[in-house]
């Protein structure tokens, strides 16, 4: 029967009986007649359809609705029961008497009784009815008692027992309730229904204490038992409730509360977890409430923790802390009869001495305060003498396993230059004993704080000493007894005499360099061709400063930025000064880089000797060295000429490319460690790839030890650092390895580069795709030149473009021109190491190709690697979606784009590197895709890389052009007029 929102109505709540669930509520709202009755029109209410009536509801309505949506039998099924079952399934399963879940339906009742107490605590100034029978919800008005009730519980012992009866005070009146058809409608809290009102009482009472004296006058309890009753039964009803008692003595006590304050090393036993109640709000689904579990200890080993108990002494009796409890039952057993001390308590004492122990700091809960021992031992040794001053006393606990030392501790180190190490000498103070500073070093390594004294007592290492002390003795070598730091800790050094934890005394030159304020300016070598930018210039600078201290560096400027302009530049120097003494420098890189160096020497260090110590044929003699300035090989010759190599000292062993050795248990890795040297240089456009362990691997090649052993590192930089994201650490990290690092992005340099800057990257082609090219170039050249002689240059022009077109094919990757071919493609190899070097950056790259099939190879490699990217060739339907996809997504680094689609219209403004896979006769074409990068609204310097395939027709176009500059910058717009214009000549040297 629906009630009308239009017409006057009421809210009421009407009580009712489950079968299974006991007394519940039901909101329902009741439409009222012209004169303001109440009708027989209602219908119930809950949050679904609250909002229908909310004029007529205020906000306490809408928590009680919620409340009785959370008790209906569906709601408390779907709380405990996920699974799907019938009403009468679930309550006759659960609730068999024998078969029955008995702990399930204990959590179903706390459940229903906690939300009950909540709604009757609401229920004031609201319409209550108890529900008729037949479902009508005002069958008869019940109301809440305006005030609360008190209990007294009577005990009367004689000989044969002890009778037990409660009685109820109600404003002064006894109020008569046994044998009265009394309901309690809800245990815990009690609330009492009697007659037409609901009682509840001013001390909270389980009702399970009054529900057996609804019908029983009394109950008696035997003397067999009595001993049992008293203690776990009388003695609590004691503490919280008025208690009538004849046949023994009630004796109230009073004396001055006396703290004592206990301590131990040895962890208190856990308590068996008990169930709570479940918190109200909206029903969660589970089985059964599983218990919250205990809040944990500090993060620290038991065995370096300290436990405070903190008890009172009043008079004879040693009680718990407890602020909220006046009163303390404690029960004595006489010849014939029971005495029971009715202790009174003092709650503001005992709070009071709470707040004067967080004062001092500690901070007692529940009678418990935990410490790690250093803390702790600290705090005893300042405060005892002011706490006994204060009434206190303070004790190990009985439970106490070991002799603690309280006394005063300091450190005395000191630190000295000697030669190329630092000496480190130092004396532990622990009150009258001396301990040599070296015996702390397992300990502080370890974070082994207990500390054993002659005399057997245990000292406690100051937490603050792990700190100070720890990357000293992690980065010290120990000989003989005593312990040593390198020069290049340096930085470590003078922290340590800044912050007054040692002294240290060192010759003019490191105090001279640890107080530099910029890095000496140094001409350019003669013999240097060319010229260096700024920014290049004080790399160069970098070198030579790193070179004099003889500390390994690494020059980790971005990409594009000159690295190997300025290594060159630095060894030109090193073989002008004659400072090499006749060793040749290595120079270790990936073997696609080898014709890079190579062509960056002759252009602007063409008077040094350099040996290409590569391929299979290789002369494997050491001895050759000596006759050449630089050695360049690659990380796989390394591996392979370990021996031969390590057997050589270099003047410089030079990684390009360092990241190779970014796994410190490669063989790679290995390898080059092996490697002899006087100085050591690394150079990497990203130091760290992966990992923060791939800077250690690469920071220990060119300074061994800097950053402590591996496991060490990992322990104290990797794992704070990477799962933790601890800023502390990471400062302290790039602090140690400041001095030796030198990295600028191209945003810090931007002034002094150009527009744009164009690179080439020559790759070479693996043995297979060799084989595939050889093959089709010896096929095309006999023909072409055939058909040449006999039909001349202009019938001619289809065969060339077509050959030509297969020879790029086979450039790129063979699989463009042979679907079968399985085998790897040198360019892809090296696009693919360019791609993910350029994104570990954080740049955009924009990657352009002629040839769709080439893009799509990229792009499976891509997938392969989980690198998202956008793409954009001619069937790309929304090419302007895709495009601000790019330029709006900054997770979104590359941009595969084929050249015919995306050389023109496009604004790629976010891209600040451009790769021309595939370069071709036009540099308009090129250019015209470079410009949707290097265009106006570009804030960043344009990094260009055009890949070009080591011995093939790619780099011969190359040399063409530089022949033909004129044609092909200024008149050649199409493929075509490059074709008419090439001469016998060009084709046989296109073909050789």
């Amino acid at each position: 029967m629906k009630v009308s929102t239009a017409e006057p109505f009421q809210i009421v709540y009407s009580l009712f009986e489950h079968e299974f669930l006991g007394y519940l509520f039901a909101a329902y709202v009741v439409q009222r007649s012209p004169s303001g009755q109440l009708t027989l029109q209602h219908q119930t209410v809950s949050s679904k359809n609250a909002h229908e009536f909310a004029d007529g509801l205020d906000a306490t309505d809408f928590e009680l609705i919620e409340l009785c949506d959370q008790m209906q039998q569906d709601a408390v099924i779907k709380e405990f029961w996920p699974r799907k079952i019938t009403t009468a399934e679930f309550f006759l399963k659960i609730y068999h008497p024998e078969k029955g879940d008995k702990p399930l339906q204990e959590a179903m009742s706390r459940y229903v009784q906690e939300r009950m107490g909540a709604l009757l605590n609401k229920l004031t100034d609201k319409l209550v009815f108890i529900m008729g029978r037949d479902g009508e919800p005002t069958w008869r008005e019940i109301g809440l008692a305006p005030a609360k009730a008190s209990i007294l519980f009577h005990f009367r012992r004689n000989e044969e027992g002890t009778h037990y009866f409660p009685t109820i005070q109600y404003q002064g009146q006894k109020l008569d309730f046994q044998y009265k058809d009394a309901v309690l409608v809800c245990l815990q809290p009690a609330w009492l229904l009697l007659g037409n009102l609901l009682y509840t009482f001013r001390t909270e009472v389980d009702g399970r204490k009054l529900l057996p004296f609804l019908k029983k006058k009394f109950i008696v309890v035997p003397r067999q038992v009595e001993d049992s009753y008293f203690q776990k039964f009388v003695a609590p009803l004691m503490e919280s409730f008025d208690v009538h008692a004849r046949g023994f003595d009630i004796r109230s006590e009073r004396y001055v509360a006396r703290p004592l304050l206990t301590y131990t090393d040895v962890p208190p036993a856990a308590p068996a977890p008990e169930a709570p109640a479940r918190p109200l709000g909206p029903p969660r689904r589970g089985r059964i409430p599983q218990p919250k579990p205990a809040a944990p200890l500090p993060t620290r080993p038991e065995d370096e923790l300290m436990y405070f108990d903190l008890n009172f002494r009043y008079g004879p009796h040693l009680m718990a802390l407890s602020t909220d409890k006046p009163v303390s039952v404690h029960l004595e057993k006489t010849a014939d009869s029971y005495v029971f001390h009715r202790l009174l308590r003092s709650p503001a004492q005992e709070q009071a001495t709470l707040d004067e122990l967080q004062a001092l700091g500690l901070s007692v809960s529940n009678g418990h305060a935990t410490l790690p021992k250093a803390d702790a031992l600290t705090w005893l040794h300042d405060h005892t003498r002011t706490l006994a001053e204060a009434g206190y006393t303070v004790e190990p606990g009985a439970s106490s396993g070991k002799s603690y030392f309280i006394g005063p501790m300091y450190a005395r180190v000191g630190i000295q230059e000697a030669g190329d190490w630092f000496d480190v000498r130092g004396t532990v103070h622990f009150g009258e004993f001396e301990i040599p500073f070296i015996r702390l070093r397992s300990h502080i390594l370890q974070r082994r704080r207990e500390f054993k004294l002659p005399n057997g007592q245990v000292a406690l290492i100051p937490e603050e000493w792990f700190t100070d002390y720890l990357e000293l003795f992690a980065f010290a070598e120990e000989t003989d007894g005593e312990i040593n730091l390198r020069r290049h800790h340096l930085a470590l050094v003078a922290d340590l005499q800044s912050s007054e934890l040692a002294t240290v005394t060192m010759g003019r030159k490191l105090e001279k360099l640890r107080d530099f304020a910029e890095v000496e300016d140094h001409p350019l070598p003669a013999g240097f061709r060319g010229e260096l930018r700024p920014y290049q210039k004080a790399g160069y600078n970098w070198l030579r400063f790193v070179q004099q201290y003889h500390f390994g560096g690494c020059l980790a400027d971005d990409m594009g930025l000159g690295k190997t302009v300025m290594t060159l530049s630095m060894l030109q120097q090193r073989h002008e000064s004659g400072a090499t003494n006749g060793a040749a420098s290595l120079l270790v890189l990936p073997t696609s880089l080898v014709y890079n160096w190579l062509g960056e020497a002759q252009k602007f260090t063409p008077n040094l000797r350099i040996l290409a110590y590569t391929g299979t044929y290789r002369d494997k003699n050491a001895a050759q060295f000596a006759d050449y300035d630089v050695v360049l090989t690659s990380y796989g010759i390394v591996r392979l000429d370990t021996e031969l190599l390590a057997s050589y000292k270099f003047d410089y062993v030079i990684l390009d490319e360092s990241q190779a050795i970014k796994n410190p248990s490669s063989t790679t890795s290995q390898a080059v460690r092996q490697l002899r040297s006087k100085h050591r240089l690394i150079l990497t456009g990203t130091p760290v790839e992966n990992s923060t362990m791939d800077l250690w691997s690469q920071m220990s090649f060119i300074n061994p030890g800097l950053l402590g052993t591996q496991a060490f590192f990992r322990k104290e930089f990797l794992k704070p650092i990477e799962k933790d994201q601890n800023e502390d650490r990471t400062r302290r990290l790039h602090a140690l390895i400041k001095p030796f690092i030198l990295r600028r992005h191209k945003a810090q340099v931007a002034k002094e580069l150009p527009e744009k800057t164009e690179h080439l990257s020559f790759c070479p082609m693996t043995e297979e795709q060799a084989h595939a090219y050889e093959e089709t170039k010896s096929f095309y050249r006999n023909k072409i030149l055939s058909n040449l002689d006999e039909h001349g240059s202009a019938s001619t022009q289809f065969l060339l473009l077509q050959g030509l077109t297969r020879l790029r094919q086979i450039a790129n990757h063979p699989h463009l021109a042979d679907p079968e071919y399985a085998h790897e493609s040198g360019k892809l190899r090296e696009v693919l190491r360019m791609l993910r070097g350029v994104v570990a950056e954080g740049h955009k790259v924009l990657v352009f190709s002629q040839f769709v099939q080439h893009l799509l190879l990229v792009r499976n490699a891509l997938d392969e690697r989980q690198l998202p990217y956008a793409y954009l060739d001619g069937n790309t339907r929304d090419r302007q979606a895709e495009v601000n996809r790019f330029q709006e997504t900054e997770e979104l680094q590359i941009f595969l784009i084929s050249l015919k689609a995306g050389g023109v219209g496009l604004n790629l403004t976010a891209a600040d590197y451009v790769f021309i896979l595939d370069p071709w006769w036009n540099p308009a074409v090129e250019a015209q895709a470079i410009d949707r990068a290097h265009r106006i609204g570009q804030q960043r310097p344009v990094f260009v890389y055009k890949f070009i395939t080591q011995g093939t027709v790619e780099e011969k176009i190359l040399a063409l052009q530089r022949r033909k500059l004129a044609l092909v910058s200024e008149l050649i717009a199409t493929d075509e007029a490059v074709i008419k214009s090439l001469t016998r000549a060009d084709i046989e040297e296109l073909l050789g």
